[in-house]
């Protein structure tokens, strides 16, 4: 085994870096109050050529590696997690189903415009009754004519009011008593679509979080994403990578907690001595530090099962359940550490412990990871 990033992961993680401590570290407290979007910084790594980063050259890409999308994605969410989800979804929801599933008409069509960053990636899944269920899907698509006619709501959807299509899962149809669940790609300014922002968030105040309403939406039957019928195993194959995303993201925020909880107990003075001499603290820091470290290890090693073309399901889960629960535990004693000052949003170990909970929850809550988990272990 070899546990050295290569060259251009190497190059990658410098580059993105510096760019997260220059360009996203200084404004994230403010955004989080004022509940900006961070448009100006996807701007200017579009211009660095991240927008497409695991993606072929062909379609305006980078051509990097899944790796290379857990560094990115770690290092945004350590400076700023809104900026961190936001670019997750944009590559894991939005360009990725896509690029496995679409034609190629498609992929020039929808993928280039994602990869280049004149539209940011959506993927409309979740509605109201249909969260963990995702296969209790009521958004239905009727054939007519040579067109779909979409009706239905979606709910928590990433980024949609700056994505100028999605993909969304609807019904097209029933088969042995089953609902047919299909993907379609749907033009956000089409007629009779709203994309309405005014969720109150607990954290990641900075990304936009939305709900769709389609009443008689019609596209072009050629919008289907694959063939009919295939939307559920498509979804299921989008979020396997989509967890590797949320596990790189937890391991961003729990290391930005657990940096500034070092730094304030090597700094902190308390009868007489520095925090980070009181044994109590040293065992907090020492299992912060342990395990973060298990928790990177686990989503580079399902990135790297997805690179090499190997099943990667179990090793998603695995890693986004381990990473988003130790995000909570490092967050919270982030906090502890800090006492009453780790109350306040100046020290920010309070915004890292809001936006951490999302982690628990997005592409599947904790509890469903387990029952991935389990089915792969052959429960």
């Amino acid at each position: 085994m070899n546990f050295d990033l290569t060259s251009e992961q190497n190059m990658i993680l410098k580059t993105i870096r510096e760019f997260a401590i220059e360009e996203v570290e200084p404004g994230a407290l403010e955004r989080d109050r004022t509940k900006q979007f961070p448009l100006e910084v996807f701007r200017k790594m579009a211009d660095l050529g991240l927008m497409g980063l695991p993606f072929p050259e062909e379609y305006g890409g980078a051509g990097a590696d899944t790796i290379s999308f857990a560094i990115v994605t770690e290092e945004l969410s350590k400076a700023c997690a809104s900026t961190g989800i936001t670019y997750s979804a944009h590559i894991s929801l939005g360009g990725a189903p896509l690029y496995l599933f679409g034609s190629e008409d498609q992929k020039q069509k929808y993928l280039v415009p994602i990869c280049t960053g004149e539209s940011f990636g959506a993927f409309g899944l979740t509605e109201p009754n249909a969260g963990s269920d995702a296969g209790g899907t009521r958004t239905s698509a009727i054939k007519k004519d040579g067109e779909y006619i979409i009706n239905g709501n979606k709910c928590y959807i990433t980024n949609a009011s700056y994505a100028k299509h999605l993909a969304l899962t609807a019904i097209t149809g029933e088969k042995d008593g089953k609902k047919e669940i299909s993907a379609i790609i749907v033009p956000t300014d089409a007629e009779g679509f709203k994309v309405i922002d005014n969720y109150e968030k607990m954290g990641l105040h900075a990304s936009n979080t939305t709900e769709l309403v389609l009443e008689d939406v019609r596209v072009p039957a050629e919008h289907l994403l694959g063939k009919e019928g295939e939307g559920f195993k498509q979804f299921l194959i989008t979020l396997d990578g989509g967890r590797i995303g949320i596990g790189a993201m937890a391991v961003g925020i729990a290391q930005a907690a657990y940096e500034r909880a070092l730094k304030y107990a090597q700094e902190r003075q308390q009868f007489g001595r520095a925090l980070s001499h009181f044994q109590a603290i040293q065992f907090k820091l020492a299992d912060m530090a342990m395990k973060i470290e298990l928790a990177r290890n686990m989503v580079y090693k399902a990135a790297w099962l997805k690179d090499q073309g190997r099943p990667f399901s179990k090793e998603a889960s695995m890693c986004k359940l381990y990473a988003s629960e130790i995000c909570m535990e490092i967050t919270d004693q982030a906090v502890q550490i800090h006492g009453g000052y780790g109350y306040m949003k100046d020290y920010h170990v309070e915004r890292y412990m809001r936006d951490g909970k999302l982690t628990e929850i997005g592409e599947g809550t904790s509890e469903i990871q387990r029952m991935v988990i389990a089915r792969q272990i052959g429960c």
